[in-house]
């Protein structure tokens, strides 16, 4: 045998080699695996709901093109998934959502031996920019003020005056507002016997007991994380803090249990602070979606439409239909506004982050959205101190 017969079959060899460590792909179904990763995941079920509604768009694409078993998906298959969802106009964050999710499910497949390296390899998650990370379009301290007092003014003590309220003056999600029962309100000396006599019977020592009273500072709220009674904490146990509020909030919601609070227990037993005649008898996120779009519609108490539209006429005055308002904000965009009201304000971000239950690096990343003459005029205080330098060098 020649030398180059003998270095083709030592080549050969070699391919050979390199193919058989490639492992065999394993056959699944495309929506079967998905529905194994989904439950191996430990998440809130709005984010569970996220998950879905970002993959179902590439399981659609699988079952238009008859492909039954995710071995078929090939790196082809991906190019021409993410062409298509390019070609739909997303918004590039949607993107971003969309195929990072995508990415993380086809790992996980990948693990189970359903795809090769490669196809996991081809998905591009676009990179964002600050400006496309931030939706910028948050409630701003004025507008949100400016509802307050109108609030005040006309709805003093409702339902919709304690909503937008909590929401504003606590920075917690909505699903943390519509948890809290009348339980988890400690708002006076009542309160204050009623949280000494909680300790005790949990087995506290009476010395402990007065020592935890003298540390706590009322008012404040308690939620707490139940999800076997449907108001799940989107951060589970790790959501049930303590959430100070001020004296005078204290008074609007003592004055709406007492006046207008309907005196109702939901299906389980529990007293919810925000109540409705409707359903189980605590009051849907739905609702307070649709009540918050309302409260942020420039028209809603009177004020000039700046879209020139008729408010008699107008679409997003229909029952239901408050988001087609340009101006009217998600109750998300409240807390953005809220944590960017904060920081404003000077709280330090590791309290605003245990406020808020969120992270030090999302409050930074996302939720911060800085007003900058505001903020530049809290730094001036600082100029002095580089006169001082400049004088003692």
């Amino acid at each position: 045998m020649s030398d180059d017969e003998r270095d083709a079959d030592e080549l050969l060899d070699e391919l050979r080699e390199i193919v058989d460590e490639e492992p065999d792909l394993e056959s699944v179904e495309p929506r079967e695996a998905f529905d194994i990763w989904m439950k191996q995941q430990d998440m809130a079920e709005s984010t569970a709901q996220s998950y879905r509604y970002r993959i179902k768009p590439f399981l659609d694409f699988l079952d238009e093109r008859g492909i039954d078993d995710l071995s078929e998906v090939s790196t082809r298959h991906i190019k021409e998934f993410e062409a298509l969802r390019w070609s739909s106009d997303l918004q590039t964050n949607t993107l971003n959502n969309q195929f990072g999710t995508l990415r993380q499910w086809l790992q996980y497949c990948r693990d189970l031996k359903a795809v090769s390296e490669d196809v996991v390899a081809a998905i591009e998650v676009p990179d964002l920019s600050k400006e496309e990370r931030v939706n910028t379009a948050k409630l701003v301290t004025e507008r949100a003020q400016q509802i307050l007092e109108d609030l005040d003014r006309y709805r003093y003590a409702s339902r919709e005056h304690v909503l937008f309220l909590l929401l504003w003056r606590t920075t917690a999600r909505l699903g943390t507002i519509r948890s809290l029962d009348l339980d988890d309100l400690y708002l006076d000396d009542g309160d204050r016997d009623r949280l000494r006599a909680d300790l005790k019977s949990q087995g506290y020592a009476p010395h402990v007991v007065e020592s935890i009273l003298d540390e706590a500072s009322l008012p404040f709220l308690y939620p707490q994380h139940q999800p076997d009674s449907e108001t799940p904490l989107k951060n589970k146990q790790g959501g049930s803090r303590v959430i100070n509020i001020a004296d005078w909030v204290a008074e609007v919601l003592q004055d709406y249990i007492r006046v207008n609070r309907a005196d109702v227990t939901d299906e389980f037993g529990r007293r919810p602070l925000l109540t409705s005649k409707k359903g189980g008898g605590r009051l849907s996120k739905s609702a307070m979606r649709n009540w918050i779009y309302i409260l942020t519609q420039p028209c809603e108490f009177g004020g000039p439409c700046p879209h020139d539209r008729d408010p008699e006429e107008c679409e997003a005055r229909e029952h239901g239909h408050g988001s087609k308002c340009p101006s009217s904000r998600s109750p998300h965009k409240i807390r953005t506004g809220s944590i960017t009201h904060h920081r404003d304000r000077g709280w330090p971000i590791p309290d605003l982050s245990e406020k808020a239950n969120t992270s030090e690096e999302l409050i930074e990343g996302v939720y911060d959205q800085p007003e900058q003459l505001v903020r530049g005029a809290s730094r001036r205080e600082h100029l002095d101190k580089l006169d001082d330098s400049d004088h003692d060098s």
